[in-house]
This record gives structure tokens, sequence and C-alpha cells, in this order.
């Protein structure tokens, strides 16, 4: 599933032919993804000006000129490309299809959703699972909606801390891996990046939520080691476009390559990267997902 990261770069990819661009048509070629669509949601869309694209968490947040906000979550394959106007080839940061028939292009079985911009660009939302979704919302609501009320503060904001994690983590008896997946304790972490963190920070991911909190009012040592690598994970992989592991790729059609830096994820049984360790990254399964670590340096 793609995790803040790879949310982040689509908005800055979609960001130069969205942002102040008129949406002339909004094509919606199925009455559901993995909820139904809005009803009405093409006539609410289409001829709106879109005045920001943002992000909460995992979630893109496409700002209209009406005051509506049309909201989007990419599921487990959901992808949005970038394609030029009829006839215009060699458009910078527009993928243009060249040699991958398997590009989505607005014309395929799994193109569910096409922008098509008053500028000829179109921006086409392709889902073969079809379990990401949209919705409309009224942008003076969009904080209190079912979607994005009751998150944490993002791992690169202001609001995110050692205490704020701490603050979070107070009581938790559930393992630290599982904790951070809450998207209530912080929002947009996935599992890649919880296992690099930990990995980093020299954690065990077995380890309770409350022993990272610790006792007093203060954090502890674990959370003030946390928290500041937490926010390097998210910011390098930002840097280096995502992680690209199946179904991801960037707005202009690019591979992310944070996968390249993976230090523990997908590692298991290879040799701990730590100078000097010679134990061999383990996994274990928690809450339904893998969590590599190593037995030795996360302790």
């Amino acid at each position: 599933m793609p995790e803040l990261p790879e949310v982040e770069t689509i908005r800055r990819g979609l960001e130069p032919s969205m942002e102040g661009h008129v949406i002339d048509r909004l094509e919606v070629r199925r009455p559901n993804l993995r909820f139904p669509f809005p009803k009405g949601l093409s006539r609410k869309v289409s001829g709106q000006r879109v005045t920001s694209l943002n992000r909460r968490a995992k979630y893109l947040l496409i700002h209209l000129e009406s005051g509506n906000v049309l909201l989007s979550h990419l599921g487990m394959s959901g992808r949005f490309t970038i394609c030029p106007p009829e006839g215009v080839e060699n458009v910078p940061g527009v993928f243009t299809h060249e040699g991958s028939k398997a590009a989505p292009d607005g014309t395929g079985k799994h193109d569910h959703v096409v922008f098509h911009m008053e500028s000829g660009t179109r921006i086409v939302y392709s889902d073969h699972r079809r379990f990401g979704y949209m919705d409309l919302i009224a942008e003076h609501a969009l904080g209190g909606s079912k979607h994005l009320a009751g998150l944490g503060p993002e791992p690169n904001g202001n609001e995110f801390s050692a205490t704020s994690l701490a603050d979070a983590l107070r009581g938790k008896k559930t393992p630290i891996k599982s904790a951070l997946l809450d998207q209530r304790v912080v929002a947009g972490l996935g599992n890649i990046y919880v296992c690099e963190a930990l990995y980093r920070a020299r954690i065990s991911p077995k380890r309770t939520g409350a022993t990272i909190a610790g006792k007093g009012p203060k954090p502890a040592l674990r959370a003030d080691r946390l928290a500041p690598i937490i926010r390097d994970v998210i910011n390098e992989a930002i840097e280096a476009g995502g992680s690209t592991l199946r179904d991801y790729a960037r707005a202009d059609g690019e591979l992310g390559y944070f996968q390249h830096r993976f230090q523990i994820y997908g590692r298991e049984g290879e040799a701990c990267l730590t100078k000097g360790c010679t134990a061999r990254v383990a996994r274990i399964v928690q809450s339904g997902r893998s969590s590599f670590f190593c037995p030795s340096c996360q302790r």
C-alpha cells in the first residue's frame, strides 16, 4: 500500500498539471471502487478550477474553487498518471508512455477515472484491485470527516516530536511496531518505514509502546531517539520518490528509488548492515504484517 512518501511524491508530481488549472470534464467510468463514488461526482467536479493540491496522511486532497475537496485514497494499487495532450511529446514531468504498453493512458480496463484538464492534459486514475476510493467533502467539514478525524500528527510536521510520540504511546501495551501503524499515533506511517525507523533507532518491534514512552512526564530516551529518526526516514523516502515494490509509480511514470536504500525491510536471512554485527535479519508477523529486524541490534 502506498504510504506517506509515495502519496506526497504523487502530489508533487500532479501539482504543476492540476493546481490553478480547470478540470474541463471528470470522466467516471464505473459506479464504485472500494466504495461507491459520491452521487453527482462528475457534475460537481467538472468545470472546477483546482485551487490547491494537498496531502493529509495517506490521502490526496484536491481543493476546488467551489469549496469542495476531492479526497482520494490509493488503496493497494491506485495510481495517478499524467498523459500529455494528443500529439504532444516530450513534455517535462509528463509521462509519454513510450515503450510501456501497460502504462495507464485512459483507455485500459483498469483506468477508472480520467481528469480531462482544460489544458488538454489527461490525468488518469487506474486501480486494478479497486481498493482505492474517492469522496467529495465540503472544505469546512474536511477535518471532521470520517477519513481525517482522529489522525495523529504528520511525522515530518511541526506537531510531531518526541513529546507528542511519548504522549501517544504512554500506557500502550501493544508492540511498538503495531502502535506506530496506528494512524492515531502518527499519520501516514506504514509497514516499510516503521521497520526502517525501528532498525535505525535500535528498537525491537516487539517492545511495548509504553516502554518507548517512559513512565515520567518527559519522553524516555527511546522516544527521544526514535522521533527524529522517523522524520529522517520519511524525508529521505520523499526525496527518493518513495518505494516501488509492485504497483507504485510516480505521476510521470517513473519508479520510486527508496527501496534501494532499505537497511532492513525485505532482507530476511541477510546479514545485518550494522558494523561489527554478525546476526542475520529476522522476520516475524505482527498484526498481519511482516516485521523485519536484527535480533542482536534491536533489543
